[in-house]
């Protein structure tokens, strides 16, 4: 039986929500990935080309501070990775968390909230971040119900 940890990281409280649905439906602990100094609503004004979140996804380099790591990540097999759709992709933050763990042999898929967009070419961009990980295929989670999410929390596994 696989021990699942759903780490996510949320801007405005969506991702918090599909992530917490999420651990429900997986049997999972869920874990926050917080910046270590936190995002403001300015910083967050995607508007802004001069707002934090736009210099650090502009710059591919960006690796915002976490505030905690996860102690125990020995103890997962799968770790889903939840987060906003910015500019296409994931938040630089996200790279900052997978660059921070050794993620060597566990699963990692992708989960995401979105306005509008997909998740493009999200695994290709954070592949790298964890390079020994094995990576399934990710998944938006707008709406999707329990029963969806278990399922492909199944599918996982397969």
């Amino acid at each position: 039986m696989s021990k699942i940890l759903v780490a996510y990281f949320s801007a405005s409280g969506t991702t918090k929500r599909a992530a917490s649905l999420l651990a429900k439906a997986a049997d999972a602990d869920l874990f926050e990935i917080k910046p270590k100094e936190p995002y403001t609503a300015t910083d967050l004004d995607w508007t802004n080309k001069k707002s934090r979140s736009s210099l650090e996804m502009a710059d591919p380099a960006s690796r915002p501070e976490i505030a905690c790591r996860v102690e125990n990540l020995a103890d997962y097999d799968v770790v889903l990775v939840g987060f906003p759709v910015w500019w296409y992709t994931a938040p630089t933050i996200v790279k900052t968390f997978l660059e921070a763990h050794d993620f060597s042999g566990k699963t990692i898929a992708l989960f995401a909230t979105s306005g509008g967009s997909g998740l493009g070419k999200t695994e290709s961009t954070l592949r790298p971040c964890a390079p020994n990980a094995v990576w399934k295929g990710g998944k938006l989670v707008n709406g999707a119900s329990e029963g969806a999410l278990k399922s492909w929390v199944a599918s996982l596994k397969a």
